[in-house]
């Protein structure tokens, strides 16, 4: 299941097909390719680059897969019981003060 005709091949940026180990790169639509396995390489994922070591699992995929672009955030609520062993001492402190 290849999204490009089977007589156009894969894509792959000009930039790329001269690879070398530890190169860094910009194309994140560039397929990749055998010849590719092996390398160390650092993808651009917007900000910073991220380095990612190429097996051939990834053959066939596209850089950008493997660089997220996105942070990840935490979301989950901590409850009561896991805070009691940072010093808080329930009641007191944290409220509003009186008068």
């Amino acid at each position: 299941m290849s999204p490009r005709s089977k007589w156009k091949g894969p894509f792959v940026d000009e930039a790329v097909k001269a690879i070398v180990d530890g190169a860094k790169i910009y194309s994140r639509r560039s397929t990749i390719l055998t010849d590719f396995v092996g390398f160390m390489v650092q993808i651009h994922n917007g900000k910073t680059f991220l380095g990612v070591k190429i097996t051939e699992d990834m053959v066939g995929h596209k850089f950008g897969e493997f660089a997220c672009t996105r942070k990840i955030k935490n979301l989950r609520k901590s409850s009561g019981a896991s805070n009691q062993g940072k010093g808080a001492t329930p009641g007191k402190g944290g409220g509003a003060k009186k008068k």
